[in-house]
């Protein structure tokens, strides 16, 4: 019989970008289900992601490869693309293109993982087809059509772009969960549902983990992973109403509460509160529509991807969105009360997860 660490098991190995944590969020529930249908398989992370974090929403055991094969695009916050240095960097990676082609290459034949699944690094596709082995790409976005909204007028945009859709298109499937942006240029697309973790609703606890009544409400403050601080010393005080925020903001006001405090992983977490505030990110908003949770959005303009979220959620859940003056100020009250009165809805089935699990299998074995 087989064990997960018999090297004839099936090995597949997860690149995972770095960028917020939002890639790991949606690739982690299709692995977890996968690993439910195999359990004799290997898997290697791929991940500048720190590895307490991969364990907080990977389950079992993994070897992790610390490196990071992608950064998506520098930020300044989690609302402001830094686009100088951003495409500085782009400009850099692919100067050295074979070079760090064929080093990545190198380490994945080491690996000699049975499958690569990706979200999304594409460095990380090439190298897997450079080095024979079998690739697939799970995202709702890649970093080509990133690129292009971006920098397509730059006199290097065209020679970069070719290189990033060019590994996209050699994955032998692009797995795109909706929703998803369009993606044009690959013909490998394969449509799957949503992805999310469906969390589970554990509010006596909370409540009294945290020191409040069942009357209060509870607001998750969340920014996805990209170091975001709103001045919440500046926000006004509600009766009953109590902000939970993580706790290197060190944020020192009566009616804000600590979630790492609350024992839970993050889905329970989000299932378990009033509403969410976040920037519109895809595991921010399909978490929450799969528990049926409230989202106040604070509006990312500029940001590529923004449109399809909106569009989706607005079609699946009780929403309202503010401008960045709002959420730094403070002055996002009403909209917040509004969304709180209306309480939960029906939530999503996030049907996108077992779609994957079965496009992936046969390539495991």
């Amino acid at each position: 019989m087989r064990t997960r660490t018999d090297p004839a098991a099936p090995h597949l190995l997860l690149a995972v970008s770095a960028h917020g944590y939002g890639h790991l969020a949606q690739c982690a529930p299709v692995v977890n289900a996968l690993r439910a249908r195999l359990p004799a398989l290997r898997l290697t992370i791929r991940s500048g992601l720190p590895r307490a974090y991969l364990a907080s929403r990977i389950r079992g055991r993994f070897a992790h490869q610390a490196r990071s094969d992608d950064f998506g695009v520098c930020n300044r916050g989690g609302l402001e693309v830094d686009l100088e240095a951003t495409a500085a960097r782009y400009r850099d990676l692919h100067r050295d293109w074979p070079q760090h082609l064929a080093e990545v290459a190198r380490e994945l034949r080491t690996a000699a993982p049975d499958l690569l699944l990706a979200d999304i690094p594409y460095l990380t596709l090439a190298a897997a087809q450079s080095a024979g082995i079998p690739s697939l790409a799970l995202c709702s976005l890649n970093w080509a059509e990133i690129y292009r909204h971006y920098f397509a007028h730059r006199p290097e945009a065209a020679a970069i772009q070719a290189q990033m859709l060019a590994a996209y298109a050699g994955a032998e499937r692009f797995l795109r969960p909706q929703p998803a942006m369009p993606m044009e240029g690959l013909a490998n697309l394969r449509d799957i549902g949503p992805i999310s973790v469906h969390g589970r609703s554990r509010r006596r606890e909370l409540t009294r983990r945290l020191g409040l009544g069942e009357a209060d409400k509870l607001v998750l403050v969340s920014m996805g992973g990209i170091a975001t601080r709103p001045l919440l010393e500046d926000w006004p005080e509600v009766p009953g109403l109590y902000w939970l925020v993580q706790r290197d903001w060190d944020v020192r006001r009566a009616d804000a509460r600590v979630l790492e405090d609350s024992g839970l992983d993050f889905s329970d977490l989000l299932a378990s509160c009033d509403a969410l505030i976040c920037k519109p990110g895809y595991g921010s908003f399909t978490e929450a529509a799969s528990s049926g949770i409230p989202v106040l959005y604070v509006r990312r303009d500029g940001w590529p991807e923004q449109d399809c979220l909106l569009r989706w959620l607005h079609a699946h859940a009780q929403c309202a969105g503010v401008d960045r003056q709002s959420f730094e100020r403070g002055t996002l009250i009403d909209p917040l009360l509004e969304l709180l009165e209306q309480g939960p809805y029906t939530p999503i089935r996030p049907t996108g997860t077992a779609e994957a699990v079965e496009l992936i299998r046969p390539w495991l074995g």
